[in-house]
Order: C-alpha cells, then sequence, then structure tokens
C-alpha cells in the first residue's frame, strides 16, 4: 500500500470523495507542497498535482508522487490532462489548489493567458466553475507591485479564494498546510452547516480584583476551539467570542475578546442582531458564578496581611442569550459538575435546560478540564441523554453534526412545503457558494 493511502482520513473524513488538483508554481515555497498534500490527504481527499517548468527546478516530481501516490502533470499531451481532470463530466476534481502561487503565474491567470500547464489548468477550472483557491508566495516588493495588487483583486472579484500567509522577513509567506486545508474544507463543505452562521463562546471568565489581578478558574479554552474549528471546516460562518484561552486559536477563526461576566453580557447586548441571525449559538464557557467591584490601581500586598474580597453572584448569561436570540436560534450550554455519577450530571444538565431555556445541554464533570479526552453527555429534550466520548476534536464534530440533522430538520420543516411547486418539485435551485462550482454529491471514487 502507498504511504499516502495509509494517512488517508486520519484527521477527518471531511473531504472524502473529493478529488483536489494541486497546482505548483515555481516558489521556493514549493518545498512545502508535501506537507499540504500531506494534510489534504489526512482530512480524506484524493490529490492530484500538476507542475510548472519552473516548479520542477524547485521540488522534484518524484517528491511530488511520492506526496500524492500519483505522477504529477508536467506538461500537456494528448490526454488533454486539462480537461480529462477538470473539464464536463461527472469524474472532474472538486476544486483547484494554486499552492505556491507566484507574481507570475498569479498574472498570468488573470490575464488569460495560458503557457504552462498549471495556467492551462487554472483557464479549465474558471471556465467550468470549478472553485478555485490560491496561495500566493513571493518577495513582499512583489506583492506590492500595483499590477500583481490589480491581478489578484481581478481574481478575487472572479470568486478566487487568497489564502495569504504570514508577512515576515521581507517576504510574503505561503500559507500553512493547516490553514490551506482549513480553506479547502470550508469551501467544499456542502453539509446542513454549510454558510450557516454560527457564534461559539468560550474560555474562561476574569474578574478583576484590581488593575492587574483576577480571579478566574482552570479551563483551557480546549473544547471550544475544537468546536469553533470544526463548525468552519464544516463550512458555517464562524465567530469565535473567546475569554481567557490556555490555547491558541487558528489564525482563520475571526476573534471577539472578552473578559468577565458582565463584559459578556455587554457584549452579547452589543451584538444582539448577529445573535438572533446565527443558526446556534454554542457556550462552552467557563463562567464565574461569582464577580466582585475591582479596586483602582493595583492593591499593595504590604499593606494588607490579610486580604478579603466581597463577592456577589454574577449575572447568569445563558437566559440573556435566549432573550436576544429567541428560536429557532438554537442555543447550547455546557455544564461543569465535580465527581457526580451519570445519573446526577443529567439531571443537573436537565435542569440547566429547563431553568435557562437552552435547546441543548452538554454535561460533562472537570476531569475534562484541560485534557485532550473527554466524555459528554448531550441532552436535547429527547429521550434520554447521549453520551459521546473520544478526543475533543472528535467529540465536537459528532455533536456538531447531530445539531447539524436537528437544524436542518427545523429547517425543512418551516420552508419545506412553500418551497414545493405544484409538480411536487422543490422550486429552489440548489444552494451556490459563492465563486461557483460548488462540490457535488456523487458516490466516492478510486484513487
Amino acid at each position: 500500500m502507498h504511504p499516502s493511502r495509509a494517512i488517508r482520513g486520519r484527521t477527518t473524513r471531511l473531504l472524502e470523495g473529493k478529488r483536489i488538483i494541486v497546482g505548483i508554481s515555481g516558489s521556493i515555497a514549493a518545498v512545502e507542497v508535501p506537507r499540504i498534500i500531506r494534510e489534504l490527504l489526512r482530512h480524506g481527499a484524493e490529490v492530484r498535482a500538476v507542475m510548472s517548468p519552473e516548479a520542477t527546478r524547485i521540488i522534484t516530481p518524484e517528491a511530488v508522487e511520492f506526496a500524492t501516490g500519483h505522477p504529477p502533470v508536467l506538461q500537456l499531451t494528448g490526454n488533454v490532462e486539462h480537461v480529462t481532470f477538470l473539464g464536463p463530466g461527472d469524474d472532474r476534481a472538486d476544486l483547484m489548489l494554486i499552492a505556491p502561487a507566484t507574481a507570475n503565474t498569479i498574472s498570468k491567470i488573470a490575464q488569460g493567458i495560458d503557457d504552462t500547464a498549471v495556467t492551462s489548468f487554472a483557464s479549465v477550472a474558471l471556465g467550468g466553475g470549478v472553485p478555485l483557491l490560491i496561495a500566493p508566495a513571493m518577495h513582499s516588493h512583489m506583492g506590492l507591485n500595483p499590477a500583481v495588487r490589480e491581478n489578484l483583486e481581478r481574481l478575487r472579484s472572479w470568486g478566487v479564494a487568497v489564502l495569504h500567509g504570514a508577512s515576515t522577513e521581507g517576504e510574503e509567506k505561503i500559507a500553512t498546510p493547516e490553514e490551506v486545508a482549513a480553506a479547502v474544507l470550508h469551501r467544499l463543505a456542502s453539509g446542513p452547516w454549510a454558510q450557516r452562521r454560527l457564534i461559539v463562546i468560550g474560555g474562561a471568565s476574569r474578574e478583576k480584583i484590581d488593575a492587574v489581578r483576577s480571579l478566574t478558574n482552570e479551563s483551557s479554552g480546549t473544547m471550544a476551539v475544537a468546536l469553533a474549528t470544526q463548525a468552519y471546516f464544516r463550512g458555517a460562518e464562524v465567530e469565535f467570542w473567546a475569554g481567557a484561552l490556555q490555547v491558541t486559536p487558528p489564525a482563520w477563526l475571526p476573534l471577539v475578546r472578552w473578559q468577565g461576566v458582565e463584559d459578556l453580557i455587554a457584549l452579547a447586548r452589543l451584538r444582539r442582531a448577529d445573535l438572533a441571525r446565527a443558526a446556534a449559538i454554542l457556550v462552552p464557557a467557563a463562567l464565574s458564578d461569582f464577580t466582585l467591584e475591582p479596586r483602582s490601581g493595583k492593591i499593595a500586598s504590604r499593606d494588607h496581611a490579610v486580604l478579603t474580597l466581597a463577592l456577589r453572584r454574577a449575572p447568569k448569561v445563558l437566559p440573556t442569550l435566549r432573550s436576544l436570540a429567541p428560536r429557532p436560534t438554537r442555543l447550547v450550554g455546557f455544564k461543569l459538575e465535580t465527581g457526580a455519577t451519570p445519573e446526577q450530571l443529567e439531571a443537573e444538565g436537565e435542569r440547566l435546560r429547563t431553568e435557562t431555556g437552552a435547546d441543548w445541554v452538554v454535561a460533562n464533570d472537570v476531569s475534562a478540564m484541560g485534557a485532550s479526552d473527554t466524555s459528554v453527555i448531550v441532552l436535547s429534550g429527547v429521550g434520554r441523554g447521549q453520551w459521546i466520548r473520544g478526543p475533543k476534536p472528535d467529540v465536537a464534530g459528532k455533536l456538531l453534526d447531530d445539531l447539524g440533522r436537528e437544524i436542518a430538520n427545523v429547517t425543512h420543516a418551516a420552508t419545506g412545503t412553500a418551497s414545493r411547486s405544484s409538480s411536487g418539485v422543490s422550486s429552489r435551485g440548489p444552494a451556490r457558494r459563492r465563486g461557483g462550482g460548488g462540490a457535488r454529491r456523487r458516490p466516492p471514487r478510486r484513487p
């Protein structure tokens, strides 16, 4: 078995049955392409590559063949590879990614010049509505060239996604393999979360004591980051409202910061219209039950052999969110208990769901704090709670898939009858993702 098959689907299977064409142009960043390809394989994709002549001077075709498990296309032949892979037919690729995309290749595609296999593949993709993503890599001054900037804007106007990496050491670096894979997953997503708004509120609250100290808790924010990441992979338009985190969220997640409980409630009231438009609000945040009036400046330790703090009960966030975002927005609360039996955990979770008006409550024990694995019980008000166990990214994905099915069913029930024509066929065409050429459902292909 080729090594490329051994890693396929190791991270997720969200790209299973999808074929991706990776176009490689002649930047030194081409040495990063095998890592990008392997990351796509880990999400289940089948990957084929096409190389420009200049790219073969940077990385050998044999290295690319090792990464993909297939010989790369180096030039067009009588097999008309660009049409075979990206032209009409059920077997065409789902997406083309150009990584790295040099200033030269970007400008040629924008001006319709096809003088390499890579640009010819891109021409067919654009003409046939196959999604096209490019990951530029060049010297920073080239990126500032007015012609290059104009050509990038032209490609964006055609629906081409541009994945910029870090700008350091005078270079516009290629996006990381994780950033590229996330963009591909997001673009090709076609399930119930695709293009739906989702707000994840996570992290630990920090209640200020003075200008430099605060009361907080041991939450790492790992589950919140996992939920936001997995939702993005599934095509959701995610916004992550983050308190204190011990983990770094991915760069592609839009981030809104908050500190204490009252700060979060003020943010929610300010953004009430966005909350009400969301398909769901997930709240795995570790929120303080108590707060206090912060003192100005810094409390001098030499003045206090014993320091007494007067705590008062903090306002509850979930009921506020429910009032700001009534149904059909789905509100999912999280409940943490210490030393509870499974029956007690289920009872406490159900109590929270009833008291706050949450649609779902996810309950777990304190042992999951900061751990890579978790065990949760999901209470949706229908039958007994369902247990989900495993690594937090897997648990987050399963939770989102289950919730996504409920949201899709609710939407279908609300609009299905009205969307039927007199012939009994839906009058609404399939939703198209921006840029055209959305992913098509079809049986998985053999590599």
